[in-house]
């Protein structure tokens, strides 16, 4: 696939393709609104939800939800999981945890040049940690996903402590599907982010605004149109100013200790408190706020979510995330206007409104399907969940294999635990582009290099040769002997969008290079016959990989 070509489609699609994809679900008409979906529900429905609720879906899952219904996928979405298990000691270079045993309470030891000895290690397996449950496939969740949207949305990075970013990124993990009024209560005083945003500098005496400050304009509200200085519509530089008062006196507590007595957390330091009286602007009727000591940053937040607009904000947030970058007039009166009145109805609970959404006929228009371009997180670890892929089963070695991988992402310019910056990924919010900025002349290399070599075995990941598993994938396909069908069916599990005729005839030429049909039945009927003849067996799978490759390098494969 020519890398111009590619860029080009990604950075807008044209017309004969949004028609193209408009015939998908007919003869559904076009919908607008957050109106339950009461269309055809299948294979392709199916296909969409899980693509856009997970880090990609299985086949098997797809034609399992797809023989069921809407409401049956969305319990098992929304369904409360069991909390995973904490990061381990891999390697044995840890003198107080032992191996297979978690770190995340774990005291920090000191070497002879007074420096910490353990952290390295913990660091690591953090990685290793959160990669292997964003590859998990055992269940079907949305909870991983909307634990990277809240890590999206309270964003913080370069805290030097493992056992803080576990603390934070278990947090919102455990309130994933919860209440939104109740997380940024958790988030405001949680020791990695008092770190980032200077919460832990906040005092009478030198009150710091920077925490209150994202709090109004990135974390529940937002500005809204300048209205005059120092006066955002939603908030002014007095609420500012009068919220970081209340928010004197927190401070982290284990931060890179090697004091077996103090625990990672937050602790109120009253002595540092303003205890004067608050007055908020008329922005927010001028309430007033009186010492309440520890519990005053609550109250501060009690009052923000007063306002309507803080439904309406994270609404779109979500709505960005979920379905479309492009929120219109239309989209406005009839998805977010409905979803923020739910959020208020459900005393701001995020799970009512956001199975709304799912579950409506906007999100399932034929014209929301495939727009928006696969983050590099779900981009890369996609193809390993829908393939399959080998990894070692001993603890050191998969642990090791998977904080590879992890590092492997990072070219294409998004890393787990290090957004860029307060305001997160710029793929989310930066105007005009939005998840279009994932896709430039550099990251496109990266992903067709990481793709090209998942394909043909050679992604070394520290001395693991990872492969997809594409013989295991295509024996689960209807009819893997007919090389149309199997093309059919292997594009239908993988990509958002039927291809064109033209399309599907390059795959089968990759696949049989001008050869006829048979020959490729006659080459799998070989091989199935002696699955562990080595010529047979590479005769077809080196057929498949190319065909592989080929597909993962289309930009349909881009799109989610």
């Amino acid at each position: 696939m020519d890398r111009r070509a590619t860029i080009a489609m990604l950075m807008g699609q044209t017309t004969e393709k949004k028609a193209q994809v408009q015939d998908l679900f007919a003869p559904t008409p076009p919908v607008a609104g957050l109106e339950p979906y009461t269309g055809t529900w299948g294979y392709d429905q199916a296909a969409h939800l899980l693509r856009r609720a997970t880090f990609g879906a299985t086949q098997v899952q797809i034609k399992n939800y797809a023989g069921q219904s809407l409401k049956t996928t969305l319990d098992d979405l929304f369904k409360t999981q069991p909390l995973p298990a904490p990061p381990i000691n891999y390697d044995g270079t840890d003198d107080v945890v032992p191996v297979g045993s978690t770190w995340i309470n774990a005291v920090y030891l000191l070497d002879a040049n007074k420096q910490i000895s353990n952290m390295g290690y913990r660091d690591r397996s953090l990685r290793a940690w959160i990669t292997e449950l964003l590859l998990d496939t055992s269940t079907v969740s949305l909870r991983e996903k909307m634990t990277l949207f809240w890590h999206n949305h309270f964003s913080v990075n370069g805290i030097a402590d493992p056992k803080f970013f576990y603390t934070y990124i278990d947090t919102l993990r455990k309130n994933a599907l919860g209440n939104f009024r109740d997380l940024v209560k958790k988030i405001t005083v949680d020791p990695t982010m008092l770190i980032f945003l200077n919460g832990n500098q906040n005092s009478s005496a030198a009150p710091n605004e920077n925490y209150a400050r994202e709090l109004l304009e990135l974390f529940t509200i937002g500005k809204g149109p300048l209205a005059g200085p120092g006066d955002y519509t939603n908030y002014t530089e007095t609420d500012i100013k009068e919220i970081a008062r209340a928010m004197t006196g927190w401070r982290d507590t284990g931060y890179r200790s090697t004091d077996p007595a103090v625990a990672v957390g937050s602790a109120f330091r009253a002595a540092s408190h303003d205890t004067k009286t608050k007055t908020l602007s008329a922005r927010f009727d001028k309430k007033v706020i009186s010492n309440n000591l520890d519990k005053e940053y609550a109250d501060v937040v009690d009052i923000i979510f007063t306002k309507d607009e803080v439904a309406r904000f994270i609404s779109r947030k979500l709505y960005r995330y979920f379905v479309f970058y492009q929120i219109t007039t239309d989209v406005e009166t009839n998805v977010i206007q409905p979803m923020a009145q739910l959020l208020v109805k459900n005393n701001y609970d995020i799970a009512p409104a956001l199975r709304a959404l799912l579950s409506s006929a906007h999100f399932f228009d034929a014209q929301n399907l495939g727009l928006i371009i696969q983050n590099p997180i779900e981009f890369s670890l996609g193809a390993i969940r829908q393939f399959g892929w080998n990894i070692p089963t001993d603890t050191l070695g998969k642990y090791r294999t998977l904080y590879s991988l992890f590092l492997t992402i990072a070219p294409q310019q998004m890393v787990y635990f290090a957004p860029p910056d307060v305001a997160g990924w710029k793929a989310y919010y930066q105007t005009p582009v939005f998840n279009r900025i994932w896709i430039n002349v550099t990251t496109l290399i990266a992903r067709m290099k990481y793709t090209d070599a998942l394909a043909f075995n050679s992604l070394n990941l520290n001395g693991v040769k990872l492969y997809l598993d594409v013989l295991g994938f295509i024996s689960k396909l209807d009819d893997p002997g007919n090389p149309v069908a199997m093309i059919k069916d292997m594009t239908k599990a993988v990509l958002p969008q039927p291809l064109a005729d033209g399309q599907y005839a390059y795959l089968k030429d990759v696949l049989l290079k001008g050869a006829p049909d048979y020959e490729w039945t006659n080459a799998y009927l070989a091989y199935l016959a002696k699955p562990d003849d080595k010529t047979a067996r590479q005769g077809v799978e080196v057929k498949l990989r190319n065909l592989v490759k080929a597909l993962l390098n289309m930009p349909e494969y881009f799109l989610g």
